[in-house]
């Protein structure tokens, strides 16, 4: 049970095939490159890759504009290197996660080119069409102030067409039956080819039924069982990864109440109380989050990430809050976008403060979910804000000083390598932090690995341990017997706190430091007390030393 629920104790690493590695020459990022990364990614220490899609497209919305589920695009080489990929990932125990994006094709899809002739067409129903235009087409707009309508109309059809995102994306009707069969034979397409589970792109968007006539909106959630079944029927160890921005009274719906629908979702409220907490020092927004997010099936696990390639989505802030958000890591304009989040990355969203950047992510690989890294995080990748929208944290991999970066030998990048300046490659890389022992690089390679001897953060139930100070986040994680303990400050003031473990049989009463040798015994009262430095962290695992070096493994 616990290898099928692998799920529960990876870590996962985002990344995009365009930027990883050109290794023809090309320019543009392929999967030849990606292959040798693999050893890189395994040192780090990831036992999972998502990629970004790779699918042929005219890449209008960065491959999100599919034109042909069934192949890969020759920019990145052909199906048979995606498969020698695969095979070499699962020779490093890897497993690899792609974008399943079905809410919606290209305009430039053969379907869509089809459904254009009008209902002679076989692919005419496969689409939404309306003679008429939605009185309220300007509302539900995904991308405010880049898009002003979710109804276009199409000359050669003659009728609007409906399109949740860009216009040059038109929505599938996931109600046609001939295109759930369609979906179902892509997902078992790329199961056959060694893909280990699926990051479902817009869920909420998939599953709902659009009324041409009144453009009313129906969720149907037993679509997802049906994903469920065929692609657990095809590989027993599958998993489904749900992008979906919910309110956490919605989540069950998702996942199903006995858990067989979506195994897995991006915890999107602890994503966006985790900022509000790191921008105001204070642990109840976060805190908040995870207890409104706690109910989940047994088999169900969140996923979590501190930034992905899209923008920082906080657009289920309230008001008041968001700006404060705004103001601690996005205060100008060119920092934010489509009105509620911020498109910087990590590093320089914290000015490059070191503390904070490791505070951020320990809190994201001990918070209750699987870990998510966006590729480049690992060294503190910046961003360059002159690229458009989401582009500028989607930039080439710094591999070491040489041109480009080393990400290509080509004179021209797909995309500029950034340069100069504290984020520039000629110095921050892969290259220099692998031979630096204290750079943030092999910071994260010893952080990745202590979670996966740690496994009640995936599988034990959390608490949150009131330790009388408001800007100390104190969690613990009980699992058949054993409980670990993890403190994080959230302010830029050291502070000493006094707490009790909560574990009793006097277990509670030794702390063993993880990530160091400054353990803690309990004074008479049973009270620890520890010093935390500001944006300081401990990881302890609760017990006596001699009892956790010798017990059995788990």
């Amino acid at each position: 049970m616990i290898s099928e629920r692998w799920y529960r104790n990876a870590v996962i690493y985002s990344c995009s095939v365009e930027t990883m590695l050109d290794a023809n020459g090309d320019g543009i990022g392929d999967f030849i490159g990606l292959g040798r990364r693999l050893d890189y990614l395994q040192g780090l220490g990831v036992t999972a890759i998502w990629l970004m899609p790779f699918q042929p497209s005219p890449r209008k919305d960065n491959g999100y504009d599919i034109s042909d589920y069934y192949g890969v695009d020759p920019l990145f080489g052909t199906l048979g290197d995606f498969v020698e990929f695969t095979r070499g990932a699962e020779q490093r125990g890897i497993r690899v996660l792609i974008d399943l994006v079905v809410n919606h094709t290209s305009d430039q899809h053969p379907w869509f080119r089809s459904a254009r002739q009008g209902p002679e067409s076989p692919y005419h129903d496969w689409y939404i069409w309306a003679d008429r235009k939605p009185p309220d087409a300007h509302k539900g707009v995904v991308f405010p102030g880049v898009q002003e309508t979710t109804w276009t109309k199409d000359k050669k059809a003659g009728k609007y067409y409906f399109h949740r995102f860009y216009e040059h994306q038109p929505d599938l009707n996931i109600d046609n039956p001939h295109v759930q069969a369609e979906i179902l034979k892509i997902m078992g397409f790329w199961l056959q080819l060694g893909v280990a589970g699926f990051r479902i792109d817009a869920v909420p968007f998939i599953i709902e039924r659009v009324d041409p006539e009144t453009a009313e909106e129906t969720p149907h959630f037993e679509f997802l069982r049906v994903f469920r079944e065929l692609a657990q029927w095809r590989k027993g160890e599958v998993v489904l990864l749900a992008e979906a921005n919910v309110e956490p009274e919605e989540n069950m719906r998702f996942f199903g109440d006995d858990g067989d629908r979506i195994q897995m979702m991006f915890n999107f409220p602890v994503n966006q109380g985790l900022f509000h907490s790191l921008a105001t020092g204070e642990a109840r927004p976060v805190a908040e989050a995870m207890e409104r997010t706690r109910e989940r099936p047994e088999v169900a696990q969140w996923a979590l990430h501190l930034r992905n390639h899209d923008e920082l989505d906080l657009g289920r802030l309230p008001d008041e809050v968001r700006e404060k958000v705004f103001a601690a890591f996005g205060p100008e304009p060119e920092h934010q976008l489509y009105d509620r989040g911020i498109r910087r990355r990590l590093a320089p969203m914290f000015g490059g403060d070191r503390r904070l950047i490791e505070l951020a992510n320990s809190l994201l690989l001990t918070l209750p979910a699987t870990p998510v890294i966006w590729m480049g995080d690992e060294i503190g990748m910046g961003d360059d804000l002159s690229l458009p929208e989401r582009y500028c944290a989607r930039t080439p991999m710094q591999w070491s000083d040489e041109p480009n970066g080393g990400f290509t030998l080509a004179r021209k990048p797909v995309r500029p390598v950034i340069s100069g300046g504290p984020y520039g490659f000629e110095h921050l890389n892969v290259a220099e932090q692998t031979r630096d022992p204290d750079s943030l690089l092999n910071w994260f390679e010893r952080m990745i690995r202590m979670p996966k001897e740690i496994p009640e953060i995936g599988w034990g139930r959390f608490e949150v341990v009131d330790v009388g100070d408001p800007a100390v986040l104190a969690v613990r994680y009980d699992w058949r017997n054993n409980s670990v303990f993890f403190l994080h400050n959230l302010d830029a003031e050291g502070r000493e706190v006094w707490f009790r473990t909560g574990v009793a049989d006097g277990r509670g009463d030794r702390l063993v430091n993880l990530l160091g040798r400054d353990h803690s015994e309990a004074a008479e009262d049973g009270r620890h007390c520890v010093l935390l430095e500001p944006y300081g962290y401990r990881w302890f695992r609760v017990g006596d030393l001699d009892y956790l070096l010798h017990r059995s493994a788990i």
